[in-house]
């Protein structure tokens, strides 16, 4: 796949980036470069093959799911500027729009 100028200044447009035409010849040389290094890789033959999760092929040790702090629930509502039936009650954030 090649890349040409046209593509860069449409990529350029569609991006909303103005681009001077050294900075053109400059990207074109990057993109072409990089497409180049993607055509490298692809060539390369992985049958039999099977995809890693992780390169060095570790496990992710596990922790138990433990609870480590207590119910403090009686000591932090009465803090609370407002509550209800045991729940934190907050200042309205969305506005109701009306369209007329």
């Amino acid at each position: 796949m090649s890349v040409s100028h046209s593509d860069v200044k449409q990529a350029a447009h569609l991006a909303r980036i103005g681009l001077d035409p050294v900075q053109i010849d400059h990207h074109l040389q990057d993109l072409q470069q990089i497409l180049k290094l993607v055509e490298q890789i692809s060539a390369v033959d992985t049958d039999g093959i099977e995809p890693l999760s992780n390169p060095l092929d570790a496990i992710q040790r596990m922790r138990e799911d433990l609870v480590t702090e207590s119910d403090q629930h009686d000591k932090f509502q009465p803090l609370s500027a407002a509550t209800q039936d045991s729940h934190y009650l907050v200042p309205k954030v969305i506005e109701q729009v009306t369209t007329e």
